[in-house]
């Protein structure tokens, strides 16, 4: 694939997509194609499919195997969100501090490789990395 014009995809498996699409949609703002069904799918600038989601158990079901709900924090991975600037890693932060959403790791650092970031975590447990590179305001 290297060399290759390739868009990459994050697959969320989830429980509870209503919640979850209005998570995604409403507090993080991305652009929601979600007809009310089993899966939605989500655009941000950087691509056509950038975020998708699909019914847990209906995945399940598909691909032919056992249903196990998870529980607590899923730290078998996480969602990496970058912004332009460190100053727009704050301006998120409090964004999202207003809507209620609370920052596991506490107000964004600034770590001395380079990177300006905070943790929350979605409605099911999925973990977002809110962060940047640039150096910026």
């Amino acid at each position: 694939m290297n060399g290759m014009n390739v868009n990459v995809g994050i697959g969320l498996f989830v429980q509870n997509i209503e919640k979850m699409v209005s998570f995604y949609r409403d507090i993080m703002e991305f652009e929601a194609d979600w007809d009310g069904g089993l899966f939605a799918e989500f655009k941000t600038n950087s691509g056509p499919l950038s975020l998708f989601m699909y019914d847990r158990k209906a995945f399940a079901e598909a691909v032919g195997v056992s249903y196990y709900p998870p529980e607590g924090i899923n730290l078998t991975m996480e969602i990496g969100i970058w912004l332009p600037k460190f100053s727009d890693v704050d301006r998120e932060y409090e964004r999202l501090t207003t809507l209620g959403v609370k920052s596991f790791t506490g107000d964004p650092v600034t770590f001395p490789f380079g990177i300006r970031n905070f943790y929350v975590a979605d409605p099911e447990g999925n973990l977002l990395e809110i962060g940047s590179r640039g150096q910026g305001e």
